[in-house]
């Protein structure tokens, strides 16, 4: 019987190319989406997934979701933690709503989604949770002192995760993705983008299945010796040691 996985902000973007590569694998997708309809339902007609509303920096709007999700398609074996928004401004000006909206869909939406799975995942003794973090959250960047803390915590919560159940069979990883070419990307003036390629050595953009290559690797019984990593995929932009 083919693996069960739950996609985060999984019908749109890099999360619609993770949910593209889990099927491809054979893997029962879950896209969770927060509020785009016509995203969501052009996901699910065009990938085969099945989509599921859900705010995920509500507690218990993961658990009711997952409870649904393993109701109709069976206990999750793998978890990518995608979703995530931003609210940008320079910290003196920034409102107290575009701190915590950021935190709670970014960083605190990790901690309601693990929580819901992982008493299941360590009773079978089988796990996978991709946390999709951020280059910004490894290098930090102007304007996004909210964004860049949440992408960072994500790498602490995953490093911790990993420990804990590492001797349970579970794997509980990050990624990195550096500047991907997406609608979001795309509706940058061309200018910015410009300026934002210079500073990539590859010269050129990440390409969403890029990331869902290493989501789809992590995912797999290949990856089982790998656990509390940070993998980045950035063209070379920032190179962690």
């Amino acid at each position: 019987m083919s693996r069960v996985a739950i996609v985060t902000g999984g019908t749109r973007g890099i999360g619609r190319a993770i949910t593209e590569g889990l099927i491809a694998e054979g893997y029962q997708v879950a896209a969770l989406y927060h509020g785009n309809e016509e995203a969501a339902q052009k996901c699910a007609t065009e990938t085969g997934a099945k989509v599921y509303k859900a705010d995920v920096a509500s507690f218990q709007a993961c658990a009711d979701a997952i409870a649904k999700i393993e109701s109709e398609m069976g206990p999750i074996d793998v978890l990518v933690n995608n979703a995530g928004i931003t609210k940008d401004g320079m910290l003196h000006k920034m409102p107290e709503d575009s701190w915590h909206a950021v935190i709670e869909t970014n960083l605190t939406s990790c901690f309601n989604m693990c929580r819901a799975v992982i008493a299941g995942m360590r009773e079978r003794k089988f796990g996978r949770i991709v946390n999709i973090s951020s280059i910004n959250g490894q290098k930090g960047q102007l304007g996004q002192c909210n964004y860049s803390a949440a992408k960072a915590g994500m790498l602490g919560f995953t490093r911790a995760l990993a420990q804990e159940s590492a001797a349970k069979g579970i794997t509980v990883n990050a990624i990195c993705p550096g500047y991907i070419a997406t609608d979001m990307t795309s509706a940058m003036p061309q200018e910015v983008l410009d300026s934002i390629i210079r500073q990539i050595p590859a010269a050129r953009m990440g390409k969403p299945q890029e990331i869902a290559d290493m989501v789809v690797f992590l995912a797999s019984d290949r990856a089982a010796f790998v656990n509390g990593a940070t993998m980045t995929v950035n063209g070379g932009q920032y190179m962690a040691a």
